[in-house]
């Protein structure tokens, strides 16, 4: 003899409101409040030449690594209220990833790195910046931009 058991589940739809969000949602969201840093890899060993190139020649301000940290190689840079780090990795690959700084120069910034033989990558155009992008001496695309005032 077969016995068939049926089940039956009654669900309730019911909308999210502004208020359940605000409360018990709102222990579940994460709250931001600004970037810390940025960080793009370099292979193992080239410390120096990206010292030379972010330091010498962007004008970076070198900060120290935690000592918990310095094995692991790279360098640590301050930028306006954000940290750049740049690690250290056996493999490299190109991709479209990317940091993107706004700046206050930004002609100045492209004849400074003309002058320093770095080659300067023209971007699509976006409304209310200016932009144009470069790579480091590792690969690393990075961007600069400046918002349009009028």
């Amino acid at each position: 003899m077969a016995i068939r058991i049926r089940l039956v589940y009654k669900v309730k739809v019911s909308k999210i409101t502004d208020d359940d969000i605000k409360g018990k949602f709102a222990s579940i969201m994460i709250k931001f409040k600004r970037l810390n840093h940025i960080q793009i890899c370099i292979p193992k060993g080239k410390e120096e030449e990206a010292r030379r190139f972010y330091t010498d020649i962007i004008g970076l301000k070198e900060i120290p690594k935690p000592s918990a940290l310095v094995p692991n190689g790279g360098l640590w840079y301050q930028l306006a209220d954000i940290q750049f780090h740049i690690g250290t990795e056996d493999e490299q690959n190109k991709s479209k990833r990317h940091p993107a700084f706004e700046v206050e120069n930004l002609e100045q910034a492209r004849k400074h790195l003309e002058n320093h033989k770095v080659p300067i990558k023209e971007e699509t155009a976006i409304p209310g910046q200016n932009r144009f992008s470069f790579t480091d001496p590792f690969g690393n695309r990075i961007e600069l931009l400046e918002l349009k005032t009028s």
